[in-house]
């Protein structure tokens, strides 16, 4: 979108209003960025000890500091958080310690998958805000560039060597997906 269209001047019939559609962006990057606290939390009660732990203690502080700034705006903004919280501190907490389980390469893996995602959703919500939306767009863009940078360091510690690299990875992108669509809606 330019820096000149509004939020939601393209949208089709049956597309939310762009208010609806600014909630739903911020409601499911709130939901995410909570669940990134909880899958970095599994990990670290799996790996705290490992040689890996400052790394994942430093991408989880990251996470947590995104949590903050989208928490916010869900209190400024009077945005109905997703229901699915509940679920999300499991599932996240679950998927995180999982993965750890299967060693660093796999914990590694799964942060590769979920950011893979993550970029791939932050660039299609920064595209569809417009002008009126340029501080929401710095957010999710900051956000953005440190889930970027999560992914590289994923990769760079040995994520392709994790055991079934291909199908795990499949799996945790398939299941951010879905997080991601019900997050928005529910």
């Amino acid at each position: 979108m330019n820096d000149t269209a509004r939020t939601g001047e393209l949208r089709l019939p049956g597309d939310p209003a762009p208010a609806e559609q600014v909630a739903r962006m911020i409601r499911v990057d709130q939901a995410g960025e909570y669940g990134a606290v909880r899958i970095y939390a599994g990990q670290i009660a799996v790996l705290g000890r490992d040689r890996s732990a400052p790394v994942i203690r430093e991408m989880a502080e990251q996470e947590h500091r995104h949590l903050e700034r989208f928490s916010q705006l869900v209190a400024q903004r009077g945005v109905r958080p997703t229901a699915l919280e509940p679920l999300w501190h499991v599932a996240g907490f679950a998927l995180g310690a999982a993965g750890a389980l299967l060693g660093r390469e796999a914990a590694m893996a799964c942060t590769e998958a979920v950011e893979t995602v993550i970029d791939e959703h932050y660039a299609a919500q920064a595209a569809r805000l417009g002008d009126d939306e340029g501080d929401l767009r710095s957010l999710i863009e900051e956000s953005r560039a440190d889930e970027i940078h999560h992914r590289d360091v994923a990769r760079a510690h040995d994520a392709a060597r994790a055991p079934a690299h291909g199908l795990l990875g499949t799996a945790v992108r398939a299941g951010t997906r879905a997080a991601i669509w019900l997050s928005e809606r529910v």
